[in-house]
């Protein structure tokens, strides 16, 4: 069962400088692995840090319309994700559900991201895990 759904979109044209920031500040929002992957080739960085932002947002709405009386404020819900792919290039979002207040996974993620040249977009679905 859909518990929770969240769509964000963002201009990348936002995030070209976030190649220069320093990676203490960029882990207030990305995982070491996020920020070297996007810092491994400057002339998709913009585009990486775009998505990765755009599905913190997207997993921030999604996760808080779950539950509006257990609000996770969104630098804590940035922190406890980690953007990975599966073999076949399909995103996987991990998250720290500890970092969250739950002692097990409450929901199972489902990501999509896209872009064109100017914009990127994320999609968040989270289903209840049947017990």
């Amino acid at each position: 069962m859909i518990a929770g759904l969240g769509i964000d979109s963002v201009e990348i044209e936002r995030f070209n400088s976030w190649y220069n920031y320093p990676d203490q500040q960029l882990l207030k929002l990305l995982s070491m692995p996020e920020i070297e992957y996007c810092k491994k080739n400057k002339l998709l960085s913009a585009q990486r840090f775009a998505v990765r932002f755009a599905l913190r947002e997207a997993f921030f709405k999604a996760f808080n319309s779950t539950n509006p009386k257990n609000y996770i404020p969104f630098l804590t819900c940035c922190r406890g994700l980690t953007l990975t792919h599966n073999r076949n290039g399909a995103p996987q979002l991990q998250i720290d559900w500890q970092l969250l207040g739950f002692s097990e996974a409450p929901y199972s993620p489902l990501a999509s991201l896209t872009h064109t040249r100017t914009i990127a977009s994320a999609t968040v679905l989270l289903q209840n895990i049947s017990k």
